[in-house]
Formats: structure tokens, sequence, C-alpha cells
């Protein structure tokens, strides 16, 4: 099994330097990802799987396979599952969930709905670690208050195992014993099930984070965007952040993976002043 597990990922052929240009171009062309020479095994280990899988026996003919009109686009929508979907776990970077709880504690004073967005959400464990975070918040504060969390993704693999809610035990390392027993069931070998009432409160829907400007999403009191912008050229990374930032309510906060933006200002984003964090609360009117 190791072995036949082993020669699956293996590539069938390396990609000619013109065929890693085209897909880099398509791949960056369709999603804003950039396929760096340093994931240039990646890819041709994500191409071969798939080429196996529907018989296809090389790249250039791939290519043209993927990019064929509507049968292409389903094909791609299989294929994009395998080059985006990356591995995550519940609170993931703790520093961003102790402030979010610092945040949403004052924020509770001030409304009595709260929106919060998950871009990238993966397979969900951000999105439920949202709701984990507000919920908590929201007994704590004592104070009857309506919620909502949608989480987002390119991958409908992904999206599918999220609306599942099914999670193996190292993915909840950060969630304590107490969290687990409260929001989470015992599920079938091993794994646990996010219970129902937390389920109900958190929506999945694809979106293409190119396609910010078509999202309904607005008057967010929160948006999460981690380990996403890593993956996409400079100047995306500033036209995404400043599509976030206008969907988010007066007081609003976005928070970005440490790191990830170095030289991002918006007229109306104040930084937040914490050193584990880069997050940026919108100006009130």
């Amino acid at each position: 099994m190791q072995a036949m597990g082993a020669w699956a990922l293996k590539p069938l052929v390396e990609l000619t330097p013109a065929e890693f240009a085209d897909w880099q171009s398509l791949v960056e062309e369709r999603t804003g990802l950039i396929v760096s020479e340093q994931r240039r095994t990646f890819l041709e280990a994500s191409l071969s799987a798939r080429m196996r899988e529907i018989d296809v026996p090389d790249y250039r003919s791939y290519f043209s396979k993927v990019t064929d009109g509507r049968a292409g686009a389903i094909e791609w929508s299989s294929l994009v599952d395998r080059l985006t979907v990356q591995e995550t776990r519940f609170f993931r970077h703790r520093p961003s969930f102790d402030f979010l709880e610092r945040y949403l504690t004052a924020r509770l004073d001030q409304t009595g709905v709260l929106s919060l967005w998950s871009l990238g959400c993966s397979t969900g464990e951000e999105a439920y670690s949202l709701a984990i975070a507000a919920t908590e918040a929201i007994t704590a504060h004592g104070k009857s208050i309506r919620f909502g969390v949608t989480g987002t993704d390119i991958s409908l693999t992904a999206l599918e195992a999220a609306r599942a809610g099914s999670f193996t035990l190292p993915r909840l390392v950060e969630v304590s014993p107490v969290l687990q027993g409260r929001y989470f069931q015992p599920g079938p070998h091993g794994r646990l099930t996010v219970a129902a009432e937390l389920k109900e409160r958190v929506c999945f829907a694809r979106l293409n984070a190119l396609e910010l400007e078509s999202a309904p999403m607005t008057g967010m009191d929160v948006i999460f965007c981690q380990n996403l912008l890593i993956y996409f050229r400079r100047w995306r990374r500033r036209e995404i952040l400043n599509r976030l930032a206008e969907r988010l309510a007066p007081g609003g906060v976005l928070v970005i993976g440490v790191g990830e933006v170095v030289d991002w200002r918006h007229p109306e984003m104040r930084p937040v002043e914490d050193d584990q964090v880069l997050a940026f609360i919108r100006e009130t009117v």
C-alpha cells in the first residue's frame, strides 16, 4: 500500500519550461495564485494524479482539456481542488483569536447582531473557530445577540468537507477539552463532529478571491483572511484587502496572517497596535 501511494504521488514526467510557464499563467489568471519554482513539484504531482484518474497521457493534452469550453470548466473545478486545499486546524494562530475575544467583548456593547466571515476557509476549521469564539463571547457578555459566520473558498471539495463538520483529533489540538465537550459530539472512526447548534450558525459558499466585487457580504463585523494572501502577487494582495475593507461595517475588524502584507495602507483602516497580530479596524464615521 505504501509503495502504491508513493507511486501515485510521482509525476508522469517533468513539465518542460514552456509547459510550466503555461500552467503558471493559467492558474494565476483563473485563481490569482502564484505557482513558484519551489512549488513546481507540487504542481506536477497534482496534475499527474488527476491525469492518471482520467487517462490523459501528457500535460499538453490535459492543458487543452481544461481550457476547452464548458467541459473544460467542469474539469478545471476538479483540478483546482487539488491545487488549493491547504492543511489547517482550529484556532490556528492563537494570538489572533485572543485578540478577537477582546474585540468581540467591546463590540457587543455596540451591536445586537454580529456578522463574521472566513475568507479562504478551506475545510471549515477557521469558520467554526469564529463561531465558537462568538458564542463564548456572547455567553460571557450575557446579552441576547444574533450572529452568523460565512465561510468561503474556491474549492468545492473543501466546502463539502466543511459542511460535513467532521474532524480528526489533530485538527482540534488547540481546542480545550471543555470546549470540545461543549461544541462537538463523538463521531465515527474517532472523529469529532460539530454540534448541530453551532453548525446552524455557519454557512459555506464558493467564492474566488478574485471576484470579491460580486460577493454579497457587506457590513461585516469581522473578516478573517489568514494564510491566503501569501499565494498572491503583492499588487493583488493590496487589491483584495481594499475590497475586503469595503465589506466591513464601521468599527469592523480585518484580521490577516502575520507577515502576509507589510506595506498596505487604507484611508479608512486603522492598524491594531499588537505585535503578535496583524489586524485593521475600519474607522467609524
